[in-house]
């Protein structure tokens, strides 16, 4: 484990030590818990960016297949 020193906020360390005395936890458990939280956000959030940029990418190429596709003439 690392040792981190941080500087937070009067409020939120107020609001935190509040809910931290009726959950019976300690603070290093809940800060570590929010942090993960919080990382599985924003990775989220940066693979849903990736996949908006993916998709721009193929975007085009998937209009030109459709495109040959509707342009087949099929016989029947």
């Amino acid at each position: 484990m690392k040792t981190l020193s941080l500087k937070i906020d009067d409020s939120i360390f107020g609001e935190t030590e509040s809910i931290l005395s009726k959950m019976q936890q300690s603070r290093n458990r809940y800060i570590n818990e929010a942090i993960a939280f919080y990382n599985r956000v924003q990775k989220r959030k940066l693979l849903e960016k990736k996949l908006k940029i993916e998709s721009l990418i193929v975007k085009e190429s998937s209009v030109k297949v459709l495109n040959e596709f509707e342009n087949i003439d099929y016989a029947i």
